[in-house]
């Protein structure tokens, strides 16, 4: 079982977001079962439990780990591909993300959508390495601190830029024979606080349930957005490190 892997296939992203379905994945992560024993842990009949096991097999998110004799009825025992899983945005190819539509090193959504090809990108080599046997050449660093003030954070985001330029222009070698392009992400993002997961966790507010003249897609409560043109001379004319997505630094 791996650790983690790609759901990029939207039939298989939209199974395995069903609850009933997320709820026997979980189960099965955390080990092999047979559909008499996930009815009784989820409280649904066998036969319901065993069509939903079809269609996740059918999807690749749970596989065949062996069968069992019980009285005289063969098992079959099902245990899930992954113990996680992450939805690649080629699930939903017609919208998923594009850092090439509007470039800004300082923009939340923009972090977004390069997080997306991220996603998808390594996604992608994770499925083509698997089938041909082989590993993923990678790297990730992963770290928190703590900057003093907005003033430090701007310094860090240049001191950064620089170094990491000046590595990036001393290794390229974009006319070497066999050589191989490698995509370089770095990213810089306030750390997330408990309680901020799980207000985002929290459903949309319904059109019913909107303050009268509230537009939809914005909280009916919170500072508002502001208009394109002052985001944007946040973007490009503010200062080094100014997070023009976060209304605290507006």
């Amino acid at each position: 079982m791996w650790d983690v892997t790609v759901i990029e296939d939207a039939a298989a992203a939209a199974a395995s977001l069903d609850p009933i379905r997320a709820r026997l994945l979980a189960e099965l992560a955390a080990g092999p079962a047979s559909a008499a024993m996930l009815a009784a842990r989820v409280d649904l009949p066998r036969q319901k439990v065993n069509y939903h096991l079809k269609a996740l097999e059918r999807h690749g998110l749970v596989e065949l780990a062996g069968e069992r004799r019980k009285g005289n009825v063969t098992e079959r025992m099902m245990r899930a591909t992954a113990a996680s899983y992450v939805i690649s945005p080629s699930a939903l190819a017609a919208v998923q993300p594009d850092p090439a539509r509007a470039r800004d090193q300082l923009s939340a959504r923009w972090l977004l959508a390069v997080a997306a090809r991220l996603v998808r990108d390594v996604g992608a080599l994770i499925t083509g390495a698997s089938r041909a046997g082989r590993r993923v050449a990678t790297f990730a660093l992963d770290a928190e601190v703590t900057f003093a003030s907005a003033a430090e954070r701007a310094a860090f985001v240049e001191e950064l830029t620089r170094g990491v330029s000046a590595l990036a222009a001393k290794y390229h070698a974009p006319d070497a024979e066999g050589g191989r392009p490698h995509r370089v992400v770095v990213a810089l993002h306030p750390s997330v606080r408990p309680e901020t997961l799980a207000e985002a966790a929290r459903p949309a507010a319904r059109a019913a349930d909107r303050p009268e003249g509230e537009p939809a897609g914005r909280p009916a409560a919170g500072p508002p957005v502001p208009p394109a043109p002052a985001r944007q001379a946040l973007s490009t004319g503010g200062e080094p490190g100014r997070d023009p997505d976060n209304p605290e630094e507006r």
